[in-house]
């Protein structure tokens, strides 16, 4: 595993150099840190027998590689080893409704990471990764539930991405009409927020009346995500 430290600066390379928008781009690792922090599902883009293919999967992030994990026949995890892709991670935040269609926007949180992963094969970082990668979807989650055995991590393939590589972009406020042509238009412009909530917990039909939901799990009930 490369331990050397990662830059504060993400680098200004030519996959990653902002060309448009460039008031929403940033170079700051830290907020490229919040974004993987805030979630857990990202959108793994990698060429497949020559054909672009766009995947969805859970991530962990332990601020040096992102973490992402499936089954040894997964078509897309044989490939990416071999191969540049690039990671998306979003978060929506709320439509910006201005008076004109075209000012129409959406406030959001974005991250681009590329590169080539690495295939996890010592088991110690194998079962590290898998713990990051749970523990950021369910945090305490991994020393609550059975951990997975040799017959499951032999089903199992994991691989991580560098950090180092990475673009990202951030997109809040209002509509961008408000002192043009259009605000004669006597027309509702502002933004519509979305906020993402997790649920109560609902068992199992077939789990025991007598278990209770674990306080980690519960405590999540009515929080936000992101």
């Amino acid at each position: 595993m490369n331990h050397n430290p990662l830059s504060s600066t993400l680098p200004d390379t030519d996959r990653t150099r902002h060309r448009r928008l460039r008031d929403q781009g940033s170079l700051n690792r830290a907020e490229l840190d919040a974004i993987l922090n805030a979630g857990f599902t990202c959108h793994l883009g990698v060429v497949v027998d020559g054909h672009p293919m766009v995947v969805p999967t859970v991530y962990g992030n332990d601020g040096r590689n992102l973490y992402v994990h499936g089954s040894v026949a997964s078509r897309s995890l044989v490939a990416a080893p071999e191969a540049t892709v690039c990671v998306t991670v979003t978060h929506i935040d709320g439509l910006v409704l201005a008076r004109s269609v075209f000012e129409h926007g959406v406030n959001y949180r974005s991250a681009m990471i590329y590169g080539v992963p690495r295939l996890v094969t010592d088991p110690e970082e194998k079962l590290e990764g898998l713990r990051c990668l749970t523990e950021q979807a369910a945090p305490s989650q991994w020393d609550h539930a059975r951990r997975p055995n040799h017959k499951e991590l032999a089903a199992t393939t994991l691989l991580a991405l560098s950090l180092e590589e990475a673009s990202v972009k951030i997109r809040t406020g209002g509509p961008d009409d408000g002192d043009g042509p259009d605000a004669a238009l006597g027309i509702w412009a502002g933004v519509l927020p979305l906020v993402s909530t997790w649920g109560e917990p609902e068992a199992d039909p077939l789990l025991p009346a007598d278990i209770e939901v674990p306080g980690h799990i519960g405590a999540r009930g009515g929080t936000r995500l992101g």
